[in-house]
């Protein structure tokens, strides 16, 4: 899932300001013991997502997709006493190994997690929310943007993951359903003048969402 050379990645977490040790005590949890743990985001989109919740002074921040809690932990532990975060997901199994390392961690009391359909949940939330992180279905990622710009407070951000989908997206003809749907995603972002947009080819891709001022 990785794109750039693991020489580089490995530098770039080294020179970051890095998540908590309970964390990667998550991380190394899931690699072991949790089927498809690609899905980690792992230390360095963790370190990026902390850095934006502190940079945006995010109060309330949604994600959707939780998987087991670790990009969810890493940006609740940046949030303030009074902060708090919704993450939605489908899955009791790995959203359990979730709960069980939050309630290690005063970060982890701040993390409310709503089990159910994304967009049901999404209707009935009122916001709005500093950041949100979009880490689900691929072919859903349109509709959780919509669902979502309405909900963004004035200098809210949103965040895509996996937005270079393994490289996929630079020719979807050849790519999966998955690279496609991406890559579909990141063309209407692009094209929608109500938005500005930078996508980083950090780890597998994150695509950096805003309204235009």
């Amino acid at each position: 899932m990785d794109i750039n050379p693991e020489s580089i990645s490995r530098y770039c977490e080294s020179m970051s300001t890095c998540p908590s040790p309970l964390t990667e005590e998550l991380a190394v949890f899931t690699r072991e013991h949790v089927a498809m743990s690609v899905m980690l985001s792992g230390p360095l989109v963790g370190s990026f997502l902390g850095f934006l919740v502190s940079l945006l002074k995010a109060r309330c921040v949604l994600e959707i997709g939780t998987y087991t809690g670790y990009s969810a932990l890493c940006m609740a532990e940046r949030l303030p006493v009074d902060g708090h975060l919704i993450t939605l997901d489908i899955n009791r199994e790995t959203t359990d190994i979730a709960r069980r390392f939050w309630g290690r961690s005063e970060g982890g009391k701040k993390i409310e997690l709503r089990l159910g359909d994304a967009m049901e949940t999404l209707a009935v939330l009122p916001g709005p929310f500093d950041l949100v992180f979009i880490d689900a279905d691929k072919p859903g990622y349109p509709n959780y943007l919509e669902a979502c710009l309405p909900k963004l407070s004035p200098l809210g951000v949103i965040v895509a993951d996996n937005a270079l989908f393994s490289g996929e997206v630079v020719n979807p003809v050849t790519a999966t359903r998955n690279g496609q749907a991406v890559a579909a995603f990141n063309d209407l972002v692009r094209n929608n003048p109500q938005l500005e947009s930078v996508l980083l080819p950090v780890r597998d891709g994150l695509n950096v969402i805003r309204r235009r001022a």
